[in-house]
């Protein structure tokens, strides 16, 4: 029975999801063209408030813990575990506020609606990973441009999911090469729960009834640290607070 509700439930959620994605990439290219960027970021903020709270169709249940207030004053790098496709959208629905971009591999930056135009229009990373002098520059680039605006950058340091819960060693490069370029930004970890006991299986089915979490966890000064030091804290207070799978 519950397996039968979990197909059921996937697939209403897929549909919203294509929907939105269909839906919003319109008003994407709409709000960038005739009224600018503000005006595209806050179709941008709509979209992600859809697909993450949309996941309601599966009677998933979605919190925000906050363990540490993020200064609006500063440059922020967000350093987040990354379990899931679905860690996307809530993410950045609630670290709205400070105009997040992300590091993203090339392949999403065309061909997917909504996603791939925001990537393109919106200043983040986009990275070849086969291609190490690309990816530096385009990390730099972003660095840069947070640091010029004080807003912040959302990294995946694992490099790739990890659905069980066990992370991945944090890789230095993409922090080293941003905190370059905006040396004065502080550290934020976010701890990512419950998205890959949602999909264990890839997109489809999800497990209905999931419960996931967002910690945001105490900043980290990197100010005079080695960027490794600064990253195996910042993992060590995330794994601290993300359940392992059985």
């Amino acid at each position: 029975m519950k397996k039968a509700l979990d197909y059921l439930l996937s697939c209403i959620y897929l549909i919203h999801f294509g929907f939105s994605l269909l839906v919003f990439h319109v008003a994407q290219v709409i709000a960038f063209n005739v009224f600018g960027k503000k005006a595209h970021r806050s179709v941008v903020n709509a979209l992600n408030f859809s697909l993450a709270y949309g996941l309601y169709f599966t009677f998933a249940s979605i919190n925000l813990r906050k363990q540490f207030t993020v200064p609006d004053n500063r440059t922020i790098i967000f350093v987040a575990n990354h379990q899931s496709t679905f860690d996307v959208s809530p993410v950045y629905w609630f670290l709205r506020k400070f105009r997040p971009k992300f590091v993203s591999k090339k392949e999403l930056a065309k061909g997917v609606p909504s996603i791939s135009y925001n990537l393109r229009k919106s200043g983040a990373a986009i990275i070849d990973r086969k291609d190490g002098k690309q990816a530096i520059a385009e990390i730099a680039r972003l660095g840069k441009l947070i640091h010029d605006e004080k807003s912040s950058a959302i990294i995946f340091p694992e490099g790739t999911r990890t659905a069980s819960g066990i992370m991945k060693p944090f890789v230095i490069g993409g922090v080293a090469t941003l905190l370059k370029r905006a040396p004065d930004a502080l550290i934020v970890p976010v701890a990512i729960d419950g998205t890959g006991a949602m999909n264990p299986k890839g997109i489809f089915p999800l497990k209905s009834f999931s419960r996931i979490t967002f910690t945001i966890l105490p900043g980290i000064e990197p100010a005079g640290r080695k960027v490794e030091d600064v990253l195996s804290e910042a993992q060590e207070a995330i794994r601290a607070n993300i359940t392992v799978a059985a």
